[in-house]
């Protein structure tokens, strides 16, 4: 039988994202008692994919209840690439929306990049406007808004204490949306970083290496014990079900946490860091659209 102290620390991404949104409700309250008006967001969402309803429908819930004006725009899963265009042109030019999000994925007959590039890039509070991805990529720039849940990971990660500067940093994933950016914010700060994929040789042995890992991948409880070097750092990503329909990571949970040092649970761990993020990034931009500089 494990003994306690071979139990991982459970990174309680409820209790830091709870932290977070606290924070963010004192200085939504200072901006408009200083006369300014509350942050405003959109969310696009089209088509009928449950998961992206979840998101949108908590996303909602929080920004209401923390002073933001929050409007959902849900089209149907026919909706054309140039109705969508219309749609992000119209809030472009609302000067009371400050944030723009088009949920992702897409349908596949609407091209994301090209919706993408329509967004106001001072609105673009979800990261990932060609630009703003472009300039995280790039040492010496400084995009306007990082990707929420990449930005969460890191958060969890500096919350909890973790050095990540010198650390190898294994990224299990290459998406747009987590995997590629996560990698850019690790490098950025200073950590040596691979990004492992289908194609990656020897996977299990280059995992191993990890000091931090972030699983990205999508595959319901992939990463196994043996494939985690004591005392790493893990970051799941992974939102699946497993054999039981219950949610679970992309990380075998009850077996690696008895040789990590800390580890995220699912749910409970990343998920609800995306949505503060995504409300820190939209308070950002509306401070910075009325001229305030600090609260």
């Amino acid at each position: 039988m494990s003994t306690e102290e071979n139990i991982a620390k459970t990174i309680d991404g409820k209790t830091i994202a709870a932290n977070i949104r606290t924070g963010i409700k004192e200085d939504v309250d200072k901006l408009v008692a200083s006369g300014k008006r509350a942050p405003g967001i959109v969310v696009i969402l089209v088509g009928d994919r449950q998961d992206s309803h979840t998101y949108v429908r908590n996303k909602k819930k929080t920004a209401t209840e923390m002073g933001f004006v929050s409007i959902d725009c849900i089209l149907p899963g026919n909706t054309s690439q140039e109705e969508v265009i219309e749609i992000v042109r119209k809030y472009n030019q609302m000067p009371e929306i400050d944030g723009i999000l088009v949920q992702l994925p897409l349908p596949s007959h609407i091209n994301e990049e090209t919706v993408l590039n329509e967004i106001d890039i001072t609105k673009d509070v979800d990261g990932f406007h060609p630009i703003n991805i472009g300039k995280l990529a790039m040492r010496g720039r400084v995009p306007l808004f990082e990707p929420c849940t990449p930005k969460g990971c890191i958060e969890l990660l500096l919350q909890s204490g973790v050095t990540i500067e010198g650390k190898n940093a294994v990224v299990l994933g290459r998406s747009n949306i987590v995997g590629l950016p996560v990698a850019m914010l690790l490098m950025n700060r200073n950590a040596t970083v691979t990004i492992c994929h289908s194609k990656t040789a020897n996977l299990k042995e280059v995992v191993a290496q990890a000091d931090i890992l972030v699983a990205a991948i999508g595959v319901a409880k992939f990463v196994k014990k043996d494939w985690v070097k004591k005392g790493a750092v893990v970051i799941d990503v992974g939102m699946n079900t497993d054999e039981n329909n219950k949610l679970c990571g992309d990380v075998d949970f009850n077996e690696v946490k008895h040789v990590a040092s800390q580890i995220t649970p699912v749910p409970g761990g990343v998920g609800p860091m995306t949505i503060a993020m995504l409300l820190k990034n939209t308070l950002i931009s509306a401070m910075r659209r009325q001229g305030v500089e600090k609260l």
